[in-house]
């Protein structure tokens, strides 16, 4: 039997409050003591200490000849993983690239701002991007579909996938699978904080990249931290968490059943029900133990560590508000509304990454095959990112264009403001100095 945290809302104390809102990655200074050395080692030996780390760290049997995945090892995964994996692999990645389509900007758009004075927007491809996807507990195709896709929607010329190597030196079929089906032919077998590295300085067998995007562990995500100033490390996506929000409308054993989703990607996740109807909590620790029964015990024991620990559990609240309130101020990931109703509620919500609605969307789908990108940003960073996006593939560019009739007025206001914060040259440039130069060219 799981001894389920549970926490009654209205009862805590500020300082306990507090606690519920941290994860598993909130204090990594440990684990930036411990990538430092990683990290250094791959500037400096490239090659050899990325396959040197596969080997301690992994536990893998890698060498500096076997770190990029060749054709015949794709080939063999198309042979090795059942079709109808397969065919959900291909029915996910339709869904997504349809998704993403649809939210691509168009290539430029440029507005008369005043007659004759033109400005806006130019979207080009980001020229170099790695994906990173995670193996530690399990194997991710659904995180190859989610960064693979959108990069390749946005038309990113040079895209690798990064990913920790099997014990037997493999990269996981349907991970290769879904990167072939998205258009991503290049992958190194190479997780963890070693291969941040790999891709921010480059190896001999690696190429760097401007940018490096994808979900990690407390080890993947001290290493972005550490490499901010040398790669791009896109939007914060640590170990996985969830909340599942639930009314009075529903059974509270969908709710328990929702809430052991995420939990069950490991000890690090973070994986809360919060409900205002304390039969809705009642229900959903009685049916905890069915649940966890018809999981395996690899994943039961993940669950339970979850559950029972300061990152998950049943929150009680005394009203729907406090409901709102909590799940707004812990900002989660991943958030299903759980109501026959759920747009009642959504309004109230303002704070989460990802809003899964009503009783028939359950993070499973979102994760898997519905559209919407699941690389989404954790430990509360969804008040200010969203969730992973063609846009975060491209890169933006202002564009003006003032006209020769436009040009006199735009010059005086100009002008002005620049003698007036003290800048001669701007002013100069807008001056007759510039006059006499475009006289010249007329003439």
């Amino acid at each position: 039997m799981v001894e389920v945290s549970f926490h009654e809302y209205s009862k805590l104390s500020a300082t306990e409050k507090a606690q519920l809102l941290r994860r598993s990655e909130t204090d990594i200074s440990s684990f930036i003591e411990k990538v430092q050395p990683i990290l250094e080692a791959v500037r400096t030996e490239g090659d050899r200490a990325v396959a040197r780390f596969g080997r301690e760290l992994d536990k893998a049997d890698v060498s500096e000849a076997t770190i990029k995945v060749t054709d015949a090892e794709f080939d063999a995964a198309f042979k090795g993983v059942a079709e109808d994996v397969i065919e959900a692999i291909k029915f996910g990645i339709e869904n997504i690239r349809h998704f993403h389509e649809e939210q691509k900007p168009e290539a430029m758009w440029l507005k008369e701002i005043r007659p004759g004075a033109f400005a806006g927007d130019r979207f080009t491809p980001i020229q170099s991007v790695a994906l990173y996807v995670p193996r530690g507990k399990g194997s991710f195709p659904s995180v190859t579909m989610m960064t693979s896709v959108p990069a390749a929607v946005a038309g990113v010329p040079n895209l690798a996938i990064v990913t920790p190597p099997a014990p037997d030196g493999s990269v996981d079929a349907a991970t290769l699978v879904a990167a072939r089906l998205a258009g991503v032919d290049t992958v190194y077998k190479v997780g963890g904080a070693q291969a941040v590295a790999a891709i921010a300085y480059g190896t001999e067998t690696i190429k760097p990249a401007l940018k490096i995007v994808g979900p990690g562990s407390p080890w993947v995500v001290a290493a972005k931290r550490c490499l901010a100033g040398v790669i791009d490390t896109g939007l914060p996506a640590g170990p996985s968490e969830a909340m599942i929000f639930a009314d009075d409308t529903v059974h509270g054993g969908l709710a328990a059943l929702d809430l052991l989703i995420e939990a069950e990607h490991g000890p690090d996740s973070s994986a809360y029900l919060v409900t205002h109807s304390r039969r809705v909590a009642e229900e959903a620790l009685a049916a905890l133990p069915e649940h966890l029964a018809r999981m395996t015990e690899q994943r039961v024991q993940f669950s339970s560590t979850v559950l029972s620990g300061k990152c998950g559990g049943i929150v009680l609240t005394s009203s729907v508000e406090e409901s709102y309130e909590f799940v707004n101020a812990y900002a989660p990931e991943h958030l299903e509304i759980l109501s026959q109703d759920p747009f009642a509620h959504l309004s109230h919500i303002t704070e989460a990454a990802e809003v899964l609605m009503g009783p028939y969307t359950p993070v499973s789908i979102g994760n898997f095959c519905l559209g919407p990108n699941a690389v989404l940003p954790t430990s509360r960073w969804a008040r200010t990112y969203g969730p992973l996006s063609v846009t975060d593939f491209v890169k933006r560019s202002s564009i003006g264009y003032v006209t020769a009739p436009a040009y006199p007025e735009f010059a005086k206001r100009a002008h002005k403001l620049a003698e007036y914060e003290g800048f001669s040259s701007h002013a100069h440039a807008v001056s007759s100095v510039r006059d006499a130069y475009l006289n010249k060219a007329k003439g």
